[in-house]
């Protein structure tokens, strides 16, 4: 009977030992996440991937955000078809140039110069010219080797030159914004007024601006109806592309992470169709057609290269130094 009863008593206490623990009641135990219904961690970093945002004292909620899925989507766009379709235009339109050219070849001075110069634009006028054609110059080759380099030129001058010159074309583009933006103002200022539509643009577009048959010159003022185009679309583009790279060149200022993603597609895709519009300028105004380079250099052009291309303006330059009959 005794053996019995210890016999007993060792059973009742083993079972008591196996049986399971009572809920956790101290800091160090700390039960599965089945036992207290939280999320796994696949769970929790599925939320993380999918750009859920945590929590943290003190700062924005956006700052919770571990993993940003949209920069994904981003990247894509930027590498996928604005580079695409950015690239095609470029090549597209330098080829319709060059073709222009072959088959019209260079717009000729006709029946030679006079010999006499008229001033066509004052030395502001120059400068103002050039510190926004110079400063666009330099955004643009730094910011088409920022869009296509990593294709283009990497592969040619390998990784090191091109992180190198890539890092010192990020400095030069940030710095020539600012002589950009300053260039619009100063051209806006100068030029506004002439720029805008006035009798004589219609018949230059009827007649092709003078550009497609020889012998064909429709009048003009001081700036032609492809001119105005011209300004205009560097005036309210070129605000555009300024606008979006402050805002990339300050971050969040005027929002947050996904508007500047947005912001940074505007403002390539706007300087690719900048860069399309000063193709044609630069032809035009260097190998396409004799006698307008001097206009942005020395300030004068020939008399007779005034008077085909801007008959009205010269009327109206000759008429303000006419000397009063006696």
């Amino acid at each position: 009977m005794r053996w019995t009863t210890i016999l007993a008593t060792l059973m009742i206490a083993t079972l008591c030992w196996a049986s399971p623990a009572p809920a956790a009641s101290s800091d160090d135990d700390i039960p599965s996440a089945a036992q207290s219904g939280q999320v796994t961690l696949p769970d929790t970093w599925r939320a993380v991937r999918q750009g859920e945002a945590g929590f943290i004292a003190g700062q924005p909620a956006s700052r919770g955000v571990l993993i940003q899925s949209e920069g994904e989507t981003w990247r894509a766009a930027r590498n996928g078809k604005l580079a695409w379709y950015g690239g095609l235009a470029l090549v597209g339109v330098t080829l319709a140039i060059g073709a222009f050219y072959v088959i019209r070849g260079k717009i000729m001075l006709e029946g030679g110069p006079s010999g006499t110069s008229i001033l066509r634009f004052t030395k502001l006028e120059r400068v103002g010219h050039w510190l926004t054609a110079g400063s666009f110059l330099v955004l643009g080759v730094t910011g088409l080797n920022m869009l296509f380099g990593r294709w283009l030129l990497e592969p040619i001058i390998g990784k090191t030159l091109f992180s190198w010159l890539t890092w010192a074309g990020k400095w030069l583009h940030n710095i020539g914004g600012f002589f950009f933006i300053a260039g619009m103002v100063l051209i806006f200022v100068l030029w506004a007024r002439d720029n805008l539509w006035d009798r004589y643009d219609w018949g230059w577009i009827k007649d092709g601006g003078g550009l497609l048959k020889k012998g064909v010159h429709p009048p003009a003022a001081k700036f032609n109806f492809g001119q105005k185009t011209q300004f205009w679309m560097v005036i309210v583009v070129g605000t555009l592309v300024a606008s979006t790279g402050l805002n990339l060149l300050f971050p969040f200022t005027l929002g947050d992470i996904h508007l500047m993603q947005v912001m940074q597609l505007v403002h390539a895709g706007l300087a690719v169709v900048m860069v399309l519009f000063i193709l044609g300028h630069i032809y035009i105004g260097t190998i396409g057609m004799e006698g307008p380079t001097s206009a942005v250099t020395t300030g004068y052009v020939d008399r007779e290269w005034a008077r085909q291309h801007h008959s009205v303006w010269v009327a109206e330059e000759e008429g303000k130094t006419a000397k009063p009959a006696e």
